[in-house]
C-alpha cells in the first residue's frame, strides 16, 4: 500500500496544440508505464491517452483519460484532458477532483484563449500548479516572453526554476537554477539524464536568474532571507520547501521549460510533480454541506471516517456504467453499499476497477485520494456517495451553458431507436449535451457548446450506434431580457357559479445579474404564505419564454409586493398561474431585448494576411480587441456574434492559402441590435 503522501493526483491542461498528449505520453515512457512512444498524428496505435478511434482520426483529445504510473517512489494518477473549448467540461470535472495540475504552454504562442480559460478554471477549484513550457525547439520561441504573459493575462506569480540552454534548433537541455548544474537528456528517446557544470558563456544569466528566484520566493520564508541578508548559502532543502509552500498556497506558480517532442525536460517535471504538488492529504480540506441541516462540513482526509466520494465522470462500459469517482474521505470496498445524496437511494458496489486509459484492473478497495471506478452503480455525474448513515452533498461540478443547437432526424425507422439510445447516453457522460423534442417540426434538438463538440457526438453515433440522421442548418441559442423595470398587477378571477378560482399578484421586475431572483416583499398576509411558493413557481414558468421571439429569459428580479385572495377560491393553481400571467405583463412593459451570444475568437495567420482576415471578422460584425506580431506571425483577437461563425473554418482557409489557425470559446451574451431582429426566427 502507497502512503498517502507518495500520492499525486494531478492533470495536464492547456490550449490545443500546445502539446499536452505529448507530454503525457512521455511521463508514461518514463515512468516505465509504457516502452514505446506514440506520436497523437503517427502511423502507430495512437497516444496511448487518446484510445478512440475519433481521437485518434482527428488528432485531438476528446474526453479526459486517466492512467496511473510510478515515479521513484511517489504514484502519480494522471489525468490528460481535452484544448479544444468545446470539450470544456472534461477539463472542468477533471480540475474538481485534482489536487494539482500541469499547466502546458506553447514557447512560441504563449498564453492563448483556452489558456485563459484553463486559468480560470484552477482558480475555481484553487487548484496549485507548474507551469511547463513546452515547444522549446520551434522557431520563434521564447520562454521569456511566456514568463512575462503569465504575469501580464493571467495574473500569476511565476518562479522560474530553469534557465534554458539555448532555443529553437540549439536547445539542449536544462539549468536547474536550484542545483545550478546544467541537464542534458541523452539517448535514442532522451531517457539518460547527464548531469554536467554550467556551460561557462551561459554563468552569468544562470546566476542572475538564480537571485531572482531566491529574491521572490524568499517572502515566504525568514530563514532564506536572513541568509540571503547575510550573504551565505540557502540550503537546497530549504529552497524546495519554500516552493512547495507557495506552490500550495497559490502564492506562486514555478515554471519549468522543455519540449516534450524532443525528449528534453519530461524527467525534471516529474520530478518538480514530486517535489512541490501536493498530496491528497495536503491539498486545501474540502467542505460539504450537510444535507439534513444545511449545515456546512469539513471532509478530512482520513480513511478511517465515513466514506465521502464524488462522481465526477460516467461512461458506458462492456459490464454496465462505469463511474469515476474521487474518495476525499474513508475507505470504499467491494460489495459496499453507498449511500447518493441526490436520489436518496443505496446503491451497491458490485466491482471497483483502476482505470487505465480504455483498460480495466480489478481492485478490492479504495481510499482517500484514489481515483477509481465503481461499475453498475447508478448516479450521475457530480453526484456524492457516502456510507450508509451519512448525508453530505460535495459541491457540484460547474456547468456552463451551451450556445449552439441542430436538429436531428433519424433516416429511417431502424435508426429512430438507435439514435435514442446513443443520446440517452451521451446526455448522461456529458452534462454540457441537452437534448429537447421541438414539438412543432417534432424534430430532435441537440444543443451543444460548438460545432466540433455537435459534430463529434454526431459522429459517434453513427460509429458507435450505427445510427445515421439527417443534421439541420445549426441554431444560435439566443436569449431574452429586459432593459428596465416595469409594475405588474394580474387579477384571475373566475366565479361563475360552483367551484372558482381567485388570486390577484402585485409587484415589479427589474434587471439584474443572475439568471433569475425571486423576492417576496408581501406583508399584512395579503397573499397567505402558503401561495407564496406556487407564485415563485408561476414566475420561473414565465421566465421559459420570452414575448418577443420566444427564447428562454435571462437577467430578471421578480419583486412581488402584495395582491389579494379568496377564502375558498385560491388555491396553488390559481396563485401559479396569476403569477405566470403577472410576469408576462411586466415582461411586456420592461422593454424586452433579445441577448446574442458573442464568441472570443483568435485567428493565428502569417502577418501577410492579417489585413483580409480582419476585414472578414469585421464582414461578420466582429469587434476587433487587438493584435500582436511575433517573427512574421500575427495573433488577431476579437469578438464576433457566434451566428456569424458557422462555416468560418474554410472560409479562413481560403483567407490564408490553409495557414492560418483559429480558436474560439463563448465571451458573454449582448444585446443582439434592434434592426436585426427580423432576421431570427
Amino acid at each position: 500500500m502507497i502512503p498517502r503522501k507518495n500520492i499525486r493526483n494531478i492533470g495536464i491542461s492547456a490550449h490545443i496544440d500546445a502539446g499536452k498528449t505529448t507530454l503525457s505520453e512521455r511521463i508514461l515512457y518514463y515512468t516505465g508505464k509504457i516502452h514505446k512512444i506514440e506520436e497523437v498524428r503517427g502511423d502507430g496505435d495512437g497516444a496511448t491517452m487518446d484510445y478512440m478511434e475519433l481521437e485518434k482520426d482527428k488528432g485531438i483529445t476528446i474526453t479526459s483519460a486517466a492512467i496511473s504510473c510510478m515515479w521513484h517512489d511517489t504514484q502519480i494518477n494522471l489525468i490528460d484532458t481535452p484544448g479544444h473549448v468545446d470539450f470544456t467540461i472534461e477539463v472542468e470535472r477533471s480540475l474538481r477532483v485534482l489536487d494539482g495540475a500541469i499547466m502546458v504552454l506553447c514557447a512560441v504562442a504563449g498564453v492563448q484563449s483556452q489558456s485563459i480559460s484553463v486559468d480560470r478554471q484552477m482558480k475555481r477549484y484553487r487548484v496549485p500548479r507548474l507551469a511547463f513550457i513546452n515547444k522549446m525547439d520551434r522557431l520563434g520561441a521564447n520562454p521569456f516572453r511566456v514568463v512575462e504573459e503569465l504575469k501580464e493575462k493571467l495574473g500569476l506569480n511565476p518562479v522560474v526554476l530553469q534557465y534554458p540552454i539555448g532555443t529553437e534548433d540549439n536547445f539542449a537541455g536544462v539549468i536547474d537554477l536550484i542545483e545550478m548544474t546544467a541537464n542534458y537528456f541523452e539517448g535514442e528517446k532522451g531517457d539518460i539524464v547527464v548531469t554536467k557544470p554550467i556551460p561557462q558563456y551561459l554563468e552569468t544569466e544562470a546566476k542572475a536568474a538564480r537571485d531572482k528566484m531566491l529574491d521572490k520566493i524568499s517572502i515566504l520564508s525568514e530563514e532564506m532571507m536572513e541568509k540571503l541578508l547575510a550573504d551565505r548559502e540557502v540550503p537546497k532543502q530549504t529552497i524546495w520547501e519554500t516552493i512547495r509552500q507557495g506552490t500550495l498556497s497559490g502564492e506562486f506558480t514555478p515554471v519549468l521549460v522543455g519540449s516534450a517532442y524532443k525528449n528534453k525536460g519530461v524527467q525534471n517535471l516529474l520530478n518538480a510533480v514530486t517535489l512541490y504538488l501536493p498530496s491528497p492529504v495536503e491539498r486545501e480540506i474540502v467542505t460539504a454541506v450537510d444535507v439534513s441541516t444545511q449545515e456546512e462540513i469539513k471532509v478530512d482526509p482520513e480513511p478511517s471516517d465515513p466514506l465521502v466520494a464524488l462522481a465526477f465522470k460516467l461512461t458506458d462500459d462492456e459490464f454496465g456504467q462505469l463511474t469515476y469517482i474521487r474518495v476525499y474521505s474513508g475507505t470504499l470496498n467491494k460489495g459496499d453499499r453507498l449511500y447518493n445524496s441526490r436520489t436518496k437511494k443505496l446503491e451497491r458496489v458490485s466491482r471497483i476497477v483502476q482505470i487505465e486509459a480504455n483498460k480495466r484492473k480489478d481492485l478490492e478497495s479504495a481510499t482517500v485520494g484514489d481515483i477509481v471506478g465503481l461499475i453498475g452503480v447508478e448516479c450521475a455525474s457530480g453526484d456524492t456517495l457516502t456510507s450508509a448513515g451519512t448525508n453530505l452533498s460535495l459541491e457540484s461540478i460547474f456547468v456552463p451553458d451551451p450556445v449552439i443547437t441542430l436538429s436531428l432526424t433519424p433516416k429511417s425507422q431502424e435508426d429512430i431507436e438507435r439514435m435514442s439510445k446513443a443520446l440517452h447516453r451521451f446526455v448522461r457522460e456529458d452534462p454540457t449535451l441537452h437534448v429537447t423534442n421541438d414539438r412543432e417540426s417534432n424534430q430532435t434538438l441537440i444543443s451543444g457548446m460548438g460545432e466540433l463538440h455537435l459534430e463529434i457526438y454526431i459522429e459517434r453515433m453513427k460509429r458507435e450506434y450505427n445510427a445515421k440522421v439527417y443534421v439541420g442548418a445549426p441554431a444560435v441559442a439566443y436569449r431574452e431580457t429586459i432593459a428596465r423595470s416595469a409594475t405588474f398587477d394580474y387579477t384571475l378571477k373566475k366565479q361563475s357559479g360552483g367551484s372558482g378560482q381567485y388570486a390577484r399578484v402585485i409587484g415589479h421586475i427589474e434587471p439584474c445579474k443572475e439568471q433569475f431572483v425571486f423576492q417576496n416583499k408581501v406583508v399584512g398576509g395579503a397573499i397567505p404564505t402558503q401561495f407564496i411558493s406556487a407564485c415563485e413557481k408561476g414566475f420561473r414558468d414565465g421566465m421559459n419564454t420570452g414575448t418577443l421571439k420566444g427564447y428562454p429569459i435571462v437577467g430578471v428580479k421578480v419583486v412581488l409586493e402584495g395582491g389579494s385572495h379568496h377564502s375558498v377560491d385560491s388555491s396553488d393553481l390559481a396563485f401559479r398561474y396569476a403569477a405566470k400571467q403577472a410576469f408576462e405583463q411586466g415582461f411586456d412593459r420592461a422593454k424586452p431585448i433579445v441577448l446574442e451570444p458573442m464568441m472570443l475568437v483568435e485567428v493565428e495567420t502569417p502577418s501577410e494576411f492579417v489585413g483580409r482576415i480582419q476585414g472578414n471578422l469585421l464582414s461578420r460584425r466582429g469587434f476587433l480587441l487587438g493584435s500582436q506580431t511575433r517573427d512574421n506571425y500575427s495573433v488577431i483577437r476579437a469578438e464576433t456574434p457566434l451566428a456569424k461563425m458557422f462555416g468560418y473554418s474554410t472560409d479562413l482557409r481560403s483567407l490564408s492559402q490553409g495557414m492560418a489557425t483559429f480558436s474560439m470559446e463563448f465571451a458573454e451574451y449582448r444585446p443582439l441590435p434592434e434592426n436585426l431582429l427580423s432576421e431570427i426566427k
